[in-house]
């Protein structure tokens, strides 16, 4: 059996005394793709930064592909979309190809510029993603689902092993959002390990192979077969108030009064 890309033991995290992770205990295989789903104020965003190593583990481990993690340094490649990262204003003085080599910033020594072979990664990235044609755009003249696509691009030119997602559909319309899961898709078939957060209950029930039920603890773990065998009144518990899902383009979508 493949040792977990994550795994989290009894993790316990406190903002101000009061908790906001109890008792967390989940692992996540190679080449997974695990959605984390729940209310807002759950503790997604919370979790995403205690394994990013953002924030300091409190009580409990973190093994990260099988080694104890001690949260100041990655043992796996690593690159993380942040829930603020759609905000790019109109003349952000940036194209699309100088975002996308700024992933390979931290690969970098203090001093060491770009070169041709850093111009053809980016190249490569974008075809990948199929979206080539927008390398010489600005950044800010582009709509929310083709930025939010450069930003996985961004994440993706330095060839990590897991990509970490919060919130990355936030202000993107329908369309778009099919199509950054469509992109998703593609990175799941590359054998990429996919963590998302994200409220899209219903999307993700048709995209993610493994979904994670988080609120304040783990209420639900398992396949998307499992997920979706729950009925509304399940789900509607573990979000603490009624839950509605809606026919869409997907099987289900989540309405909630959030």
């Amino acid at each position: 059996m493949a040792t977990p890309v994550f795994e989290l033991k009894n993790l316990d995290y406190y903002f101000d005394n009061k908790k906001v992770l109890d008792n967390i205990n989940i692992k996540i295989n190679p080449g997974e793709f695990l959605a984390i789903v729940g209310p807002n104020g759950a503790g997604k965003s919370t979790l995403l930064k205690v394994i990013l190593g953002l924030l300091p583990i409190q009580k409990g481990k973190i093994f990260v592909d099988g080694k104890d993690y001690k949260g100041k340094q990655s043992l796996l490649k690593i690159s993380y979309v942040s829930q603020k990262a759609l905000s790019f204003k109109a003349g952000f003085p940036a194209s699309v190809k100088e975002v996308v080599l700024s992933g390979l910033t931290k690969r970098k020594r203090l001093g060491q510029w770009f070169n041709k072979r850093d111009d053809e990664k980016v190249r490569a990235v974008l075809t990948r993603l199929n979206i080539s044609h927008l390398i010489d755009k600005n950044i800010a003249e582009l709509s929310g689902g083709q930025q939010q696509r450069i930003l996985i691009a961004r994440a993706l030119i330095s060839n990590p092993s897991v990509l970490i997602l919060d919130e990355p559909t936030n202000g993107i319309d329908a369309k778009h959002v099919n199509e950054f899961y469509d992109t998703l898709d593609k990175l799941k078939a590359e054998g990429v390990t996919i963590i998302l957060v994200t409220h899209d209950i219903g999307v993700v029930a048709d995209t993610a192979t493994e979904v994670a039920c988080l609120n304040k603890h783990i209420h639900f773990h398992g396949t998307t077969e499992d997920f979706k065998s729950l009925d509304e009144v399940q789900i509607s518990k573990i979000y603490g108030h009624p839950i509605q899902f809606v026919d869409h383009q997907h099987d289900r979508e989540c309405c909630t009064n959030d």
